[in-house]
């Protein structure tokens, strides 16, 4: 192999290991934010026009509402807390994509998935959806439930 091609090489390893550190540390920023309740700095990480889906089904937000409902969680400088357990990037270029396995220790393992984009030099997250993983083995139990709940909330 010639030195151009060694060095051109070397340049897209090293660009890729780059790109990866900065999006690990978006999203390790913005379970770091959420746990100490840094409100500003929380959102920064977010597109002016993000859509971020909660756990409930009612949950579909841009992000200036869900501003409006997390205010609240954020203002006693706690926020919540949910802990990597592992992540995983797909794509290129200036669009990506993830899921994340998290744990919460009101709501066990939970999912995070989402798409991020690369705006004036800058990763952001676009669109963030988290959901809660149920087992297997409780998904009937919990299936059943949420029916019910969802009955008595149109009684």
């Amino acid at each position: 192999m010639n030195k151009k091609a060694i060095l051109i090489t070397l340049l897209i390893f090293s660009h890729n290991g780059w790109a990866q550190e900065k999006l690990d540390a978006l999203l390790d920023g913005l379970h770091q934010d959420a746990h100490e309740g840094n409100f500003q700095t929380y959102f920064a990480r977010y597109t002016s026009d993000a859509i971020f889906l909660g756990t409930d089904k009612t949950e579909r937000w841009t992000i200036e509402e869900f501003k409006t409902y997390a205010k609240p969680a954020f203002a006693d400088g706690h926020g919540w807390t949910y802990t990597l357990v592992e992540r995983n990037w797909e794509g290129d270029g200036n669009t990506r994509w993830f899921d994340e396995i998290l744990f919460n220790e009101k709501l066990g393992h939970c999912r995070g998935t989402g798409i991020v984009q690369l705006i004036n030099g800058e990763w952001k997250i676009a669109h963030y959806a988290l959901t809660m993983l149920v087992p297997n083995a409780i998904a009937a139990e919990v299936g059943t439930q949420t029916q019910e709940a969802d009955t008595n909330e149109k009684n």
